[in-house]
């Protein structure tokens, strides 16, 4: 076979791989690589949307970072929620698939019972749950006065509002209920058979065999926890407004983060800057150092699996 042969064929192999790689291509092309390009290209520039974008080098990242007072307080909500949110929800879906997996009877109804609440649309289930946690009507905080316990102000305090979003998400905790269901039935029952007779306890059990087994999936939940809470936008904006008293359409300008930016994250921080103030080099600004924080709190978590699983090994 001469070298213009092998090089036709080498030629040919090459486009057929392109071409069953096309699809992903374009997508990547289209949806990742262009915008997160012109995203770049616009953090400096100023642009309002309307004129001609004008280059000025960092004015944008100096104004978010040390001229603009929302910045900080949306950071630190977002990491806030990205550390405490992810845990209660990881922590209280493990639960609860343990715990399904463990009883006898009415699984089916329990399951559905604790999934139901993830098919709620966002907005309907935050509405619920402002009304639930008013802190002068709601039934939540009747009942507390009721027991004489003291009784939070929950989104109308900035203190509560965040723990309020916490029990909002770990309300809807099924996906990860589901997920780990699966993996917990998945644990080959004689390792712990064989726990069993080396007479370890409850909690050994769970720690050496029932945890090795399904990290991966924990992993999983962790990591896509974290992506999904870097985009949380829908929740605290909408308790934020129906908390302050501020309707839909009421034509009355509304600032997010209410109480007191307590409920403020980057990515309403990006939607304000960007539509409401009409500010796109800063709001390109935000959106890059959000996602530079996705990816660095996904590859930190990566490579703490791999240390791990190394040391394990």
């Amino acid at each position: 076979m001469t070298t213009h042969t092998l090089r036709a064929k080498r030629r040919r192999s090459a486009l057929r791989a392109a071409a069953f790689m096309s699809p992903w291509l374009i997508g990547f092309s289209v949806f990742f690589a262009y915008p997160l390009l012109s995203t770049v290209y616009f953090s400096f520039m100023e642009y309002d949307g309307f004129k001609e974008p004008v280059f000025n080098g960092l004015e944008n990242w100096s104004y978010v970072f040390s001229a603009y007072p929302a910045f900080w307080p949306a950071m630190g909500n977002t990491l806030w929620l990205v550390m405490v949110l992810v845990s209660c929800r990881v922590v209280f879906g493990l639960g609860v698939g343990l715990l399904i997996t463990r009883i006898r009877t009415g699984t089916g109804v329990f399951r559905t019972l604790f999934y139901l609440p993830y098919l709620a649309p966002p907005v309907a289930a935050t509405l619920a749950f402002v009304f639930l946690l008013n802190p002068g009507t709601g039934p939540v905080n009747t009942i507390l006065a009721d027991l004489g316990l003291p009784a939070p102000g929950w989104f109308n305090d900035p203190a509560w509002s965040k723990p309020a979003l916490t029990l909002l998400a770990v309300w809807g905790v099924g996906d990860l209920m589901v997920i780990f269901m699966a993996a917990l039935l998945d644990v080959p029952k004689e390792q712990y058979e064989a726990a069993e007779l080396d007479g370890a306890s409850a909690w050994q059990r769970f720690r050496f065999v029932t945890l090795p087994n399904i990290s991966p999936i924990v992993m999983f939940a962790v990591v896509t926890g974290v992506i999904q809470t870097m985009q949380h936008y829908t929740q605290p904006l909408v308790a934020g407004k129906v908390a302050s008293g501020i309707i839909g359409n009421s034509g009355q300008q509304f600032e997010p983060g209410y109480p007191d930016k307590s409920t403020l994250t980057l990515p309403q921080l990006v939607h304000n800057l960007g539509f409401q103030r009409f500010d796109y080099g800063a709001a390109c600004v935000v959106a890059l150092v959000l996602f530079a924080l996705a990816m660095a709190c996904t590859t930190l978590l990566i490579r703490r699996r791999g240390g791990l699983l190394q040391a394990g090994d």
